[in-house]
């Protein structure tokens, strides 16, 4: 079933104590969708300016992302530069210039308001809410957020909650969402507002999947060599909103699989800078690192 993103595509420039990468290829719609592909086609809504590069472009093609929602205007492209410590469980900000995104409204083309998976990606939850104005009849609709829309724009963020299926947020977000630092009880607030279902991204201690009713929790794939974090969060969203289109269930046990594959892709993400942990993939290495977890949670 059809896909749905929208979000940013940026670039970036990281560094961590495993190396350093200058103006690549970022964004959350970027690693949501490259993640995403290899479970369905993917249609991308964002905006980059006339100094982006061409091979990025043609990456995204190769993956098979419908770009009829990419708009590009004259001037820069959104740019963002952190840097990370040795504990890798957040990224601190040096800059952020959001140029052509400072302005991003997104216009979705006709053929995509039809669409049934939808991601609405950390971007201004006003911007959100105009989407789904624009959404006819979707069958699943989730989001993500982050601590400036919380703090800034939390009644445009509410009235996001009210009209989504999911969130997927991570541990500190849920706690600043919730105002409360116990997670089980965060996202049962969080429920109250209107999702059917709080997943928190709880970084290296795995993630958390709860209606109300019942709750899944899964850890962490022990991934040997992690060298850059960055986007791994939006990788798990494209990986279990992918799983989801492919399959065009919203049931727990598909939900449960779909928090797997998501997981898989995040921790394939976290191997090499940029989107370069997700490029080259095979199905045949998805679905070793899926048994694997399979493995791991059996006792």
């Amino acid at each position: 079933m059809s896909l749905l993103v929208v979000g940013s595509v940026a670039l970036d420039s990281v560094k961590t104590p495993f190396g350093e990468a200058t103006e690549v290829l970022g964004g959350s719609a970027t690693y949501f969708s490259i993640a995403a592909s290899y479970f369905t086609e993917v249609r991308l809504v964002a905006v980059i300016g006339d100094d982006f590069p061409q091979q990025h472009i043609d990456l995204l093609k190769e993956r098979g992302v419908h770009l009829g929602g990419l708009q590009k205007r004259e001037g820069e492209t959104f740019r963002w530069r952190g840097e990370y410590s040795h504990s890798l469980n957040e990224a601190k900000t040096l800059e952020t210039r959001l140029n052509v995104f400072e302005t991003f409204h997104p216009d979705l083309p006709p053929v995509y308001q039809d669409s049934d998976f939808v991601f609405l990606a950390n971007i201004d939850p006003e911007l959100q809410c105009n989407v789904l104005t624009q959404i006819k009849h979707p069958k699943c609709v989730c989001c993500d957020t982050m601590n400036f829309w919380i703090s800034g724009k939390r009644k445009a963020l509410q009235a996001t909650l009210e009209q989504v299926d999911m969130v997927i947020i991570n541990d500190g977000e849920a706690r600043m969402v919730a105002s409360d630092t116990n997670l089980v009880k965060a996202a049962q607030k969080i429920l109250k507002w209107g999702p059917k279902r709080v997943i928190i991204k709880r970084g290296e201690y795995g993630v958390m999947m709860t209606d109300g009713a019942t709750t899944f929790a899964a850890p962490a794939y022990p991934v040997e060599n992690v060298f850059d974090p960055t986007g791994a969060g939006d990788s798990f969203a494209g990986g279990f909103m992918g799983y989801l289109a492919k399959t065009g269930q919203t049931d727990d046990a598909t939900l449960r699989r779909a928090v797997i594959y998501g997981s898989v892709m995040a921790s394939f993400n976290v191997e090499a800078f940029s989107v370069n942990g997700l490029r080259h993939l095979t199905q045949d290495a998805i679905h070793a690192r899926y048994r694997q977890f399979q493995a791991l949670m059996r006792f």
